[in-house]
C-alpha cells in the first residue's frame, strides 16, 4: 500500500493540522489548520513534501501511488464546488502553488487559473457574464505556465504584451479592450511555441500534472538554492505543493486582493498593515504591474470586509501566537484567506511585538524569546546602512563585526592615526591583514577592511571588541601599497576616495552612504531584563581598556572573562619600554626596564577594576610571542630606528629580532612559555594587577581580581607557575601590609593535551576558561588567519556545514570540552568554568555551552547583550528538549509586573 502523499482541507474540516509543517510545508499546513478553525479558505489539498523529494531523488519520477490519490482528492473539490476539471460548461480552475516547511517568499513557483482553455474561457465568461475577467484569466494562465513549465522568460511574453498596448495607445492591462484580450492570448501562445517550440497544452488534466512536477522542480531552481544557503536552510527538505480551489479577485468592483500583516512590520506596532488592489490577482501585488493601495483605504471602499479582515488577524495572531503575513481574496464582495504565516520583520519591530505580545497574554515570555534571534539583536545594537541608500557593490567578503562604516581609504595605520588626529575625520583601514601593532590604526578607523583572514582574525577580534564596523577575506580585492590603490575588478579605489563597509552582509560599496545607528527603545531594555531572569550562565566580556569595560557594563556584561594585557604595551608612551625590556641581555637589565612599565599596568588595572567594582576582572597574562612586538628582521629602517631611541648597538637589536623569530609562532614561544622562560615578566604583571587592587581595595572599592595562565599544556606548567604568582602575591600582600592575598586563579584551556588532563589541572586552580578560538586551532590543525583560502571550497562541498571559529565544532571540540568539565569536576567540584573565545558570542555555540556545564562566557562587550540574550534562549531550549515541561511564563518570571 503506497504511503499517504494528499491531505486535504476545506469547509470546516483537514486531515492535516499546523504541527505537520514537515509534510505539509508551511502553506498546507497552516491552510488545514484554519480550515479546522473555520476560517473561510478555498477548499483544496496538499502534496506533502516527500513526494517532492521522492521526485528529485529518482531521475523525476513522481512515486508510485500519487495519481490515484491526487485523481482522488481533485474528484472531493469537483463533488463540493459542482464543477469539474475541464469542463466545457462549468470548469473547476485551481492554483497550484509550492510551499516549502520554513517559508522562502517568492523563492519557488506558483500558477494560478490552471485548468483554463478556449471551452473553458466561453464557459467562464458566460457563467460570469464578464467576459474580460475570464480572458484576462487566460491569459494570465498562460503567462505564469509558459514561465513556470516550458521555461519561457516573462519579458518574452511582456514584449508581445507592451506591442499591442503600443499598437492601441494604452499603458495599462486594465485599459485594453476587452475585445483585443481573446487577440492577445493568441499572440501570447503564438509566442510560447516560437520561443519553447511547443504549444501551449489546452488539457486541462496535463496543465495539472505538468504544474505539479514544475513546482517540484522549482525546489533546485538557483535563487531558492541561493536563498537556503543565505538562510541555512537544509537543502534537502523538499517543498509540499498545495492545489486549491480558485477564487477570483478580478471580477469586479466587488472583488480585490492583498497582503495584510497583524501588526506593522517596521515599528511592531499593534495595526493591521499592508496593501491591497481592486478587481485584481494576487500577482499584480507581487510583480507590481499596479500600485497597491494602503490597506486602511478598505476602511472606505470595502468597509465591512475590512472590519472582517481586522477581526480575522486577530483571531489568527492569538490561534498562531505570533504575528501574521495574511494573503487575502474578495470576490463579490467575500472574503477568502489564501495563506496565513509567521511575518517577518524588522530587528526592533520583532523586540517590540515580543514584549507587547507577552503583555497581551498572546504567548509566554519564554515563547516570546524564541520568536526573536539574536541575529536581530546584532542587527539593533550596529550602525546600518540607511535603506533607501542606492548600492554600487564592488566586493563581497566575511561578515566579520556588524554594523556599517564609511570612510576614506588609508592602507598604512600610522598614516591613518596621523590624519585623524589633524581632522578628526572618517577613515577605513585597508589591509592584506592586520597585527597586534595595528591597534592604534585599527582604533582610530570607523571600519576595518581586510582581504585575508577569518572571522576569528585579528582585526575581526579587535574590531568586534570595539564595536567598529569590519569586512575581511575579500579575496577578489588586489591591495597595490607602494600605488597607494587597491583593485577590484575593472575599478581602482586610491588613497582617500570613499568607501563604505556593510559588516552585517560584508559587502564593499563605493562612495559615502548615509548610516543610521537604531535608538535602543525601552522593550530592547525590558528584553535584558527577563534575558538575565531565565539564564543560568553568567556573562562577561573581552575588554583591555576601561572605555571597552565600561561599554561592557553598560550592556549588562558580569564581569571581564579576559583582559589581555599584550594591548597595553602598544601605546605609544609604553611600546618601547617593553622593547627594551625584550632585547635585554641579562635578567637585572630586564627588570629594570620591566619596572618602567610597572606603573603603566598598574594604572590600566586601576581604571580597568574601578569601572567594574563589584565584579570579577580576569586578567590574562601575557601570551602573544615576543617578536610580535619588534619590527620585522628585513625592515632595516625599523631596525635602526628602534636602536636609536633605545640608544642600543644597531647589532645588538638585529640580532635579537632575528633570534626571537619563530618559523610557527602560533605553536612556538607563547603563553605561559613566556612565563617560565622569562618569569620577571609574569612576576611584574601579578604585581602590577595585585597592587592596584589592594589600593582600591584600601580605599572602599570592591574590586574582584583573577589571574590566568594561557597556553598550558601540561601539568607541571602549572604547578611551577602557580608557585610564581602566589609568591609574587604574597610578597606585594607583605609589602602594602595588606592582611591577606585576595584573588582567584586559573588557566586557560586551549589545546587538547589540556583538555584531557583537565582531572590532574583543576586542583592546582579555581577556574578554567576555555580559549576555543585556539583550541580549534589545535584540534583542526587550522590557522584561523588562512582558513579563508580553504573554508569556502569546504563548505560548498559539504566538508563543513559552517566556520568551527565562528560555531564551536560539537563533534570533536566540543567533545574535548566535555571531556575536560567532568574530568576537572571530578578532582574539584567547585571548579569554575568559563569560556572566553569568540564563540562566547555565538548563539549556537552558547547554547552548546549551556549544555556541557559552563558557567560563563565571555565575549566583545558589543556582543554581550547578545550573548545574555542567547543564554536565556538555552536555558529555555534545554528545560524544553530535556521534556521538564514548558519553560516559565512571564507571570512566573516577572511576578510584580502586571500583564
Amino acid at each position: 500500500m503506497a504511503p499517504k502523499y494528499v491531505y486535504s482541507f476545506g469547509n470546516g474540516t483537514a486531515e492535516g493540522r499546523a504541527d505537520l509543517k514537515d509534510l505539509l510545508g508551511g502553506k498546507g499546513a497552516n491552510l488545514a489548520e484554519m480550515a479546522r478553525m473555520g476560517v473561510p479558505v478555498p477548499p483544496g489539498f496538499t502534496v506533502i513534501s516527500d513526494a517532492c523529494n521522492h521526485y528529485l531523488q529518482n531521475d523525476r519520477t513522481l512515486p508510485e501511488g500519487l495519481r490515484d490519490q491526487v485523481e482522488e482528492a481533485l474528484a472531493k473539490l469537483e463533488e463540493g464546488s459542482g464543477t469539474k476539471i475541464g469542463d466545457s460548461k462549468d470548469p473547476l480552475l485551481v492554483s497550484v502553488r509550492s510551499g516549502a516547511r520554513i517559508s522562502m517568499p517568492g523563492m519557488m513557483d506558483s500558477i494560478l487559473n490552471l485548468g483554463l482553455n478556449e471551452d473553458g474561457v466561453r464557459a467562464l465568461a458566460k457563467k460570469t457574464s464578464n467576459p474580460r475577467f475570464a480572458w484576462d484569466s487566460f491569459r494570465r494562465l498562460i503567462k505564469m505556465y509558459s514561465s513556470v513549465v516550458l521555461g519561457v522568460p516573462d519579458a518574452v511574453l511582456s514584449t508581445v504584451e507592451n506591442q499591442l498596448k503600443r499598437e492601441r495607445n494604452v499603458h495599462l492591462d486594465s485599459e485594453l479592450p476587452a475585445e483585443d484580450l481573446p487577440i492577445l492570448t493568441q499572440m501570447l501562445r503564438d509566442e510560447v511555441r516560437k520561443f519553447s517550440g511547443k504549444e501551449f497544452p489546452l488539457d486541462p488534466r496535463g496543465q495539472l500534472w505538468s504544474a505539479i512536477e514544475a513546482v517540484f522542480a522549482s525546489w533546485n531552481n538557483p535563487r531558492a538554492i541561493a536563498y537556503r544557503e543565505m538562510n541555512e536552510i537544509p537543502q534537502d527538505l523538499g517543498t509540499a505543493v498545495t492545489i486549491q480551489t480558485m477564487v477570483f479577485g478580478n471580477m469586479g468592483d466587488d472583488c480585490g486582493t492583498g497582503v495584510a500583516f497583524s501588526r506593522d512590520p517596521s515599528t511592531g506596532v499593534k495595526s493591521l498593515t499592508g496593501e491591497f488592489l481592486v478587481n485584481a490577482q494576487g500577482e499584480d501585488i507581487v510583480a507590481g504591474t499596479a500600485t497597491p493601495r494602503p490597506i486602511q483605504d478598505m476602511q472606505e471602499l470595502m468597509p465591512d470586509n475590512y472590519v472582517e479582515l481586522e477581526g480575522m488577524a486577530r483571531k489568527l495572531e492569538r490561534h498562531f501566537k505570533d504575528v501574521q503575513d495574511i494573503e487575502f481574496t474578495i470576490q463579490n464582495g467575500k472574503l477568502w484567506i489564501l495563506q496565513t504565516r509567521a511575518g517577518k520583520r524588522a530587528a526592533q519591530a520583532s523586540i517590540k511585538v515580543a514584549t507587547d505580545m507577552t503583555r497581551e497574554r498572546v504567548m509566554a515570555a519564554t515563547d516570546a524569546f524564541l520568536r526573536i534571534t539574536p541575529q536581530q539583536l546584532e542587527q539593533v545594537l550596529h550602525p546600518i546602512i540607511d535603506p533607501s541608500a542606492k548600492r554600487e557593490t564592488v566586493a563581497h567578503g566575511l561578515p566579520a563585526s556588524p554594523g556599517a562604516a564609511s570612510g576614506k581609504v588609508v592602507f598604512n595605520p600610522d598614516d591613518l592615526v596621523e590624519r585623524q588626529a589633524k581632522d578628526e575625520g572618517a577613515y577605513i583601514l585597508v589591509r592584506s591583514e592586520t597585527s597586534a601593532d595595528d591597534i592604534r590604526g585599527i582604533n582610530a578607523a570607523v571600519g576595518i577592511l581586510t582581504t585575508r583572514g577569518g572571522i576569528t582574525s585579528h582585526a575581526a577580534v579587535v574590531a568586534r571588541g570595539m564595536g567598529k564596523c569590519c569586512v575581511v577575506g575579500a579575496s577578489t580585492i588586489d591591495i597595490h601599497e607602494d600605488k597607494g590603490e587597491f583593485v577590484v575588478g575593472n575599478r581602482i579605489v586610491t588613497d582617500g576616495d570613499w568607501i563604505t563597509l556593510d559588516g552585517t552582509t560584508g559587502e564593499v560599496i563605493i562612495g559615502r552612504l548615509p548610516t543610521v545607528r537604531p535608538q535602543l527603545s525601552n522593550e530592547f531594555e525590558e528584553l535584558m531584563l527577563w534575558s538575565d531572569l531565565v539564564k543560568q550562565m553568567g556573562v562577561m566580556t573581552n575588554a583591555d581598556t576601561a572605555a571597552d569595560s565600561k561599554v561592557a557594563r553598560q550592556f549588562g556584561a558580569e564581569g571581564i572573562g579576559l583582559c589581555r594585557t599584550e594591548h597595553m604595551f602598544f601605546q605609544q608612551d609604553r611600546i618601547d619600554h617593553f622593547r627594551k625590556a625584550i632585547l635585554a641581555q641579562e635578567k637585572g637589565e630586564r627588570t629594570e626596564a620591566l619596572a618602567q612599565l610597572l606603573p603603566f599596568q598598574k594604572s590600566d588595572f586601576l581604571d580597568i577594576f574601578q569601572v567594574m567594582e563589584g565584579l570579577p576582572v580576569t586578567v590574562r597574562l601575557l601570551d602573544p610571542p615576543l617578536h610580535e612586538f619588534l619590527p620585522l628582521p628585513h625592515d632595516e629602517e625599523g631596525l635602526i630606528a628602534l636602536s636609536k631611541r633605545l640608544n642600543l648597538p644597531y647589532r645588538r637589536v638585529r640580532e635579537r629580532v632575528h633570534a626571537l623569530e619563530q618559523f610557527n609562532p602560533m605553536l612556538g614561544h607563547r603563553g605561559c612559555r613566556l612565563g617560565i622562560t622569562f618569569p620577571e615578566i609574569y612576576e611584574m604583571q601579578v604585581r602590577a594587577v595585585l597592587e592596584a587592587a589592594y589600593e582600591l581595595i584600601r580605599n572602599g572599592v570592591t574590586v574582584l581580581p583573577e589571574i590566568m595562565l594561557p597556553f598550558i599544556s601540561m601539568e607541571e606548567e602549572v604547578a611551577l607557575l602557580r608557585e610564581l604568582v602566589f609568591a609574587t602575591a604574597e610578597q606585594v600582600r607583605s609589602e602594602m601590609n595588606f592582611p591577606e592575598s585576595s584573588f582567584r586563579f586559573g588557566i586557560m584551556i586551549e589545546l587538547p593535551r589540556a583538555a584531557l588532563i583537565g582531572d590532574r589541572l583543576a586542583p592546582y586552580v579555581d577556574f578554567f576558561s576555555f580559549g576555543t578560538n585556539d583550541l580549534t586551532q589545535s584540534t583542526f590543525g587550522f590557522s584561523r588567519d588562512d582558513i579563508g583560502t580553504f573554508l569556502p571550497a569546504y563548505v560548498d562541498r559539504g566538508i563543513l556545514k559552517k566556520d568551527p571559529f565562528a560555531t564551536i565544532d560539537r563533534s570533536a571540540v566540543g567533545e574535548l570540552m566535555q571531556t575536560c568539565v567532568e574530568r576537572g569536576k571530578r578532582t574539584n567540584p567547585d571548579l569554575k568554568i568559563g569560556v572566553c573565545g569568540e564563540h562566547g558570542g555565538d548563539p549556537e555555540s552558547v547554547k552548546f555551552f549551556h549544555q556541557v556545564g559552563v558557567d560563563y562566557v565571555s565575549c566583545s562587550p558589543y556582543r554581550v547583550p547578545v550573548a545574555r540574550f542567547a543564554a536565556s534562549q538555552a536555558a529555555i531550549l534545554t528545560k524544553r528538549e530535556s521534556g521538564n515541561g514548558p519553560a516559565k511564563t512571564r507571570s512566573e518570571i516577572l511576578p510584580s509586573t502586571s500583564a
